[in-house]
């Protein structure tokens, strides 16, 4: 059980936000216990919903002066346990922070909240001819804030790059309530140091971005998106690398295997898959007209090569969600198979996945676990998802110790621990599978430049003994 802020506290916080946006009802806490990684669960103090950017700072100089942790959260939708609260800590959320602010339509860039949906951005900016690239999985209900603290990436991240590619300027509340402006556009970086770039991805360690300036892009004059369908993922993933050295460079390769084929075509999200494939390759090309379709027919001879039994083509919009339905609603229909799932986030060199996917099966086996995955091919960004009941403690020693044998197989065969989902608490412990102890001490130095006291998001990222600050939680 936390213990309650001190009445006085909270009366101050709500002279700040308003009395229905201090929540210390132990019922309507509940919600906050965790984000997308449900197996770790920690109930907050209380969760603040600020509106602006000044009622953010005070809440964050009203919390640092009573040395209470903060947690920032958007959506809640991460995967690594990056907006896990701690058993002292106050969760401050932006949801109520979603207005897009300005949309500059000739030179290419908006200002938004970081509460913005991250796919409402593209519907703001759509009737100029205009969108936003990064578009996570989860992109229909993930915001921008949190995109921002994840670096997050998405099925066209091959093609378009993460996050940080596109963000171009920050207003941040750092620890103490100082609010601070890094870059913009036109501005110079100052003395040579990105400081936007250091921030994006900084998973709420360093402080709380209030307002996010993006770069947009011109919608694509066209697009052709097919879907192969193969008897094996060793297939599928042989096709991946066949349409990568071709030279071709599609906006976006996607892999759904068997065991997710079969729970989306059993959900409310069936999108005619068939269900005796072994895996599904979604692939997008995008660009101007001219040469897209001797582009797909190029990956269409690919994936027959490797053996695909059949290569759908979208000829209309309807047709190409369609395709891209069953990778699009994977997670949502992972419930059918088990209540929990661990995503783990991986990324190998491409021309190593069908030798990487058959040991994570074999791993699997071992330990008795389901693993369905479902994930970026072209980059070769895995998502191996472990499903299981957290209820259930010999399936969760089960899940940790399989997790474990992934993540060291994914490093030795020269890959690394994250792609997109960042490290939060779920992949802390792993960071010394790809980082000296050297590196560590200049990642905690670079957080203290911040973040002097570490009352921002503690526990998470960096392993040392703020590990065990979080109660309930340890490093895999």
């Amino acid at each position: 059980m936390t213990e309650p802020l001190p009445a006085a506290l909270v009366r101050q916080l709500r002279s700040t936000v308003g009395d229905d946006h201090v929540i210390t009802d132990p019922n309507r806490l509940l919600v906050y216990e965790s984000d997308g990684l449900s197996a770790y669960r920690v109930r907050p103090r209380a969760v603040v919903l600020p509106a602006s950017t000044e009622e953010v700072a005070e809440v964050v100089r009203v919390l640092h002066a009573a040395e209470i942790e903060i947690v920032p959260r958007g959506a809640g939708t991460g995967l690594s346990g990056g907006a896990l609260p701690t058993p002292d800590g106050v969760v401050v959320g932006t949801a109520r922070m979603n207005r897009v602010l300005e949309i500059d339509a000739r030179d290419r860039i908006a200002r938004v909240q970081p509460g913005v949906v991250n796919a409402r951005l593209t519907d703001a900016t759509r009737p100029h001819g205009l969108y936003y690239a990064p578009d996570p999985s989860s992109q229909s209900t993930c915001t921008l804030g949190g995109n921002v603290a994840e670096n997050s990436g998405g099925p066209h991240c091959l093609k378009y790059g993460v996050t940080t590619r596109y963000v171009t300027g920050l207003t941040v509340v750092l620890a103490g309530g100082e609010v601070v402006r890094l870059g913009g556009a036109g501005r110079e970086v100052a003395d040579g140091l990105d400081l936007v770039g250091l921030f994006v991805g900084s998973e709420g360690c360093f402080g709380i971005a209030t307002e996010i300036e993006v770069r947009l892009l011109p919608l694509a004059e066209g697009v052709r998106t097919l879907l192969g369908i193969f008897d094996t993922m060793e297939a599928a993933g042989h096709a991946v690398t066949s349409i990568i050295a071709s030279g071709l460079m599609p906006a976006a390769v996607e892999i759904v295997d068997k065991a997710t084929i079969r729970a989306v075509e059993a959900s409310v999200f069936a999108a005619g898959y068939p269900t005796d494939a072994g895996a599904a390759l979604v692939i997008e090309f995008d660009g101007t007209e001219e040469g897209l379709d001797a582009d797909a027919d190029r990956a269409e001879a690919c994936c027959l090569a490797a053996g695909a039994r059949e290569v759908r083509r979208a000829r209309s919009e309807e047709e190409r969600l369609g395709l891209w339905k069953g990778r699009k609603k994977a997670f949502g229909a992972m419930g059918r198979i088990a209540p929990d799932l661990l995503v783990q986030d991986a990324t190998v060199p491409r021309t190593r996945l069908p030798e990487v996917l058959a040991k994570i099966t074999e791993i699997g086996v071992r330990y008795d676990l389901q693993i369905a995955n479902v994930f970026h091919a072209g980059d070769g960004n895995l998502h191996p998802n472990l499903l299981f009941d957290r209820a259930d403690p010999d399936q969760m020693a089960r899940v940790e110790a399989a997790s474990h044998e992934i993540m060291s197989l994914c490093v030795d065969v020269g890959g690394t621990i994250t792609g997109e989902h960042g490290v939060g608490v779920d992949k802390r412990g792993y960071m010394t599978l790809v980082h000296n102890e050297v590196e560590l001490d200049m990642l905690r130095r670079v957080r203290r430049v911040f973040d002097a006291e570490g009352l921002f998001n503690p526990g998470k990222v960096i392993p040392d003994e703020e590990i065990d600050a979080v109660a309930g939680v340890g490093a895999s």
